[in-house]
C-alpha cells in the first residue's frame, strides 16, 4: 500500500486524488493560492478596488430598495460580511436557503443579524419531500458531493432572487485566504449533474419549490442581467478569529463549533459520511488556507488532524431516521461502491472545451476566478 505524502508547507495530502506536488514537496493548491494572492491584493490597492466597488454598488442601486443581495446561513462568514456591507452604507438584502436542516443556533443568529442590523429577511424554504428525495439521490449515487444538491441551491436561489429584487450584486462570503479551495475531486456541483442523479436514483424527477439554475441560465444571469458574484473578502484583511469576536459582541452571534456546522445535515455529512465513507476530512483544506495565510500554525493543525474528525452520534442517528432510512438501508449506502461526478451527466466537458471564454469571462470579472481555476483549468 502506498504511503501517504503530505504537503511540506500546508497539510493538503494525498487522500485528495487531483494534489500534484513540485520537487520541492509543495502542492498545487498552495500554488493555486500564491496566483490567487497575486490576484487578489490587499493594503491600499485592496482598499481601493473594495471602496471602487461599494461605490459601484450603490450607484446600480440608486432608487432602489436594496442594492445588494447577501445569502445569510447564520454562520460567521456570512454573518460577517452582513455586519461589513452595512457598515460600508449598503443597502442589503438578506436571503436564507431552508432546505429542512438549519439548527436553532443558526436560525437565531440569523434573527439577531438582521434584526440589529435592520436588514430585510427572505428565506426561501424547500418543499421537505423534494429536499429528502435529492439527497437521498445523493447518497444512492456513492458520491462524495451528497451536500451538492443544497451547496447548488443556495448559488441558484441567490442569482433568481436577486432579478426579483432588481439587484446586479450578489456578495459573497467566501474567502480563500480562510477557507482554502475544496479538491474538485472532493466537491463538484452543476445543475447538469444534480437533475441527472436526480433522474436517476429520485421518485419525484423534478424540483418546483426551488430552482436548480441549468448552465443556460447562468449565461443568461450573467452576461443578459449582468448579475456578478462578489467574493468581498478576496480583498480585505479577513481574520476568521476576529470576525466572531465582532459579531459576537455587536450582534449578539453564537458559535456553533464547526465550519459549516449551522446545518445539521452538512455536519453530519463532513464530521462522518466524508470521514467514514470516503476518508475525507475537509478540516485539511480549511487548515491548509489559514496556514498559508498565517492564521494557523501547521504542527497545531497536524496535531489536530492526528485525531478523527468528532462527531455526534445523535446526529447520524438524527440524519437517518428524517432521510427515511433503516440503519440496514443506510449502512448498505455506505458500503455501495465509491463513484464519482464522472460517472453522471454534468456540464464539467463542455466547461473544458469552454475554457477560454469563461477564462476571459473571470478577467473581466464577470465570474469569481476560482470558477475558472476549478471547473475549466484544474
Amino acid at each position: 500500500m502506498k504511503s501517504m505524502q503530505i504537503c511540506t508547507r500546508c497539510v493538503s495530502d494525498t487522500t485528495m486524488q487531483d494534489i500534484v506536488f513540485d520537487e520541492n514537496g509543495m502542492c498545487n493548491f498552495c500554488k493555486l493560492h500564491d496566483k490567487f494572492i497575486d490576484m487578489h491584493p490587499l493594503g491600499e490597492k485592496g482598499e481601493s478596488i473594495i471602496n471602487n466597488l461599494v461605490e459601484k454598488i450603490k450607484r446600480a442601486g440608486k432608487n432602489k430598495k436594496y442594492d445588494c443581495i447577501i445569502g445569510l446561513s447564520g454562520g460567521s462568514d456570512s454573518t460577517y460580511l452582513l455586519y461589513w456591507a452595512c457598515k460600508q452604507g449598503l443597502r442589503p438584502l438578506a436571503v436564507t436557503f431552508d432546505n429542512g436542516w438549519n439548527t436553532e443556533i443558526s436560525v437565531k443568529n440569523i434573527k439577531n443579524a438582521t434584526d440589529k442590523l435592520g436588514v430585510d429577511l427572505h428565506t426561501v424554504v424547500a418543499d421537505w419531500e423534494e429536499m429528502k428525495d435529492l439527497q437521498r439521490s445523493f447518497l444512492e449515487a456513492s458520491v462524495s458531493d451528497a451536500d451538492a444538491p443544497s451547496d447548488y441551491a443556495i448559488y441558484s436561489v441567490l442569482y433568481t432572487e436577486a432579478i426579483k429584487a432588481g439587484v446586479r450584486y450578489s456578495l459573497n462570503g467566501h474567502s480563500f485566504r480562510a477557507e482554502g479551495t475544496v479538491p474538485k475531486s472532493w466537491s463538484y456541483f452543476d445543475g447538469r449533474y444534480v437533475k441527472s442523479v436526480l433522474k436517476l436514483y429520485g421518485t419525484r424527477k423534478k424540483i418546483k419549490s426551488f430552482p436548480i439554475m441549468s448552465l443556460l441560465q447562468f449565461v443568461y444571469y450573467v452576461l443578459v442581467k449582468r448579475i456578478k458574484d462578489v467574493r468581498v473578502f478576496d480583498y480585505i484583511e479577513y481574520n476568521k478569529a476576529k470576525a466572531k469576536e465582532i459579531i459576537t459582541r455587536e450582534l449578539d452571534w453564537k458559535d456553533y463549533s464547526g465550519h459549516h456546522h449551522e446545518n445539521v445535515f452538512t455536519r453530519f455529512f463532513q464530521s462522518y459520511f466524508l470521514p467514514v465513507k470516503f476518508n475525507i476530512d475537509k478540516r485539511k483544506v480549511e487548515y491548509s488556507a489559514l496556514i498559508r495565510s498565517n492564521q494557523l500554525d501547521r504542527n497545531k493543525a497536524l496535531q489536530e488532524l492526528a485525531s478523527a474528525y468528532p462527531y455526534d452520534v445523535n446526529d447520524v442517528e438524527y440524519v437517518i431516521k428524517k432521510l427515511g432510512y433503516t440503519e440496514q438501508e443506510f449502512e448498505r449506502i455506505l458500503h455501495l461502491p465509491k463513484r464519482t461526478f464522472h460517472d453522471y451527466p454534468t456540464y464539467h466537458s463542455m466547461m473544458k472545451k469552454l475554457k477560454f471564454p469563461i477564462k476571459i469571462a473571470a478577467q473581466l470579472n464577470l465570474i469569481p476566478k476560482i470558477l475558472y481555476e476549478k471547473y475549466a483549468e484544474m
